[in-house]
């Protein structure tokens, strides 16, 4: 049988350092067939439209960004080199986006592309820049250019990519754990397909936008168990302090 890991939201450098090594202590014990980075590994807040001709366009430092999601790229390399995919996220595309939009003639060098900055190729991390086919019946997909409104109940956004995909969806971006299921076709034949979102590893207290009020965001991370054509989906909840229970044991 075979296990695909999906690793969640980081947005680094607000991420949870606990939460990250947790998961990376994880990932280097267990060996997963594969690892699909499901987008907004980094944050990259300063070049978005967020923050264009605001004091924060200046304050942020992509290549200070960039060198500290390195580090944790290389970590997590050291102890897993299995297939890994990274699905470039919203953020992940921040400063692509903006030298495009802003400065044309220097986008065509790729040098703020998510996959230059962090040194990919010496990673051996495979780009993708949409949906991803990860099992059968099965696509990931970072979630947020899809047409689809998102919802704050976990689970639903993800759905919604069922009905229109009809396909079992994997996404981030929600930063929710969730787990439905849809069940359509008659009594005589019918199928059952999932809608999953794998929830974040990101430090709640550092996104400064949701001030001192709590989102309902959920940290964990996803697995998915292929056995042939049959995928079993398995959502895995984490503690603030990076502590989860996984395959009957504790980890932390």
């Amino acid at each position: 049988m075979k296990r695909i890991l999906i690793y969640p939201d980081a947005q680094i450098p607000y991420h949870n350092p606990r939460q990250v090594k947790a998961l990376h202590g994880y990932i280097h014990a267990t060996k997963p067939d594969g690892l699909v980075i499901i987008g907004d590994f980094m944050d990259y807040a300063g070049p978005s439209r967020w923050n264009k001709d605001t004091r924060a366009e200046f304050e942020n430092n992509v290549f200070k960004e960039s060198e500290l999601g390195k580090r944790i790229l290389g970590d997590l390399r050291r102890g897993y080199d299995g297939p890994t995919d990274f699905i470039e996220g919203n953020h992940d595309a921040n400063p692509r986006r903006y030298l495009t939009k802003h400065a044309p003639a220097l986008a065509e060098s790729n040098a703020f592309n998510v996959e230059t900055l962090l040194d990919f190729d010496s990673h051996g991390i495979n780009i993708i820049r949409g949906s991803l086919d990860i099992a059968p019946g099965w696509v990931a997909m970072h979630g947020h250019a899809t047409g689809i409104r998102t919802v704050t109940q976990p689970g639903m956004s993800a759905v919604k990519l069922v009905d229109k995909l009809e396909k079992s969806v994997a996404i981030g971006h929600v930063h929710r754990l969730g787990l439905m299921p849809q069940t359509k076709g008659t009594t005589a034949k019918h199928s059952v397909r999932w809608g999953m979102e794998v929830g974040n590893v990101m430090d709640m207290r550092k996104a400064q936008y949701l001030g001192h009020v709590t989102a309902n965001w959920q940290s964990g991370f996803g697995m998915l168990h292929v056995d042939g054509k049959r995928v079993r989906p398995e959502l895995i909840p984490m503690d603030d302090n990076g502590s989860f229970i996984a395959d009957g044991k504790v980890w932390s």
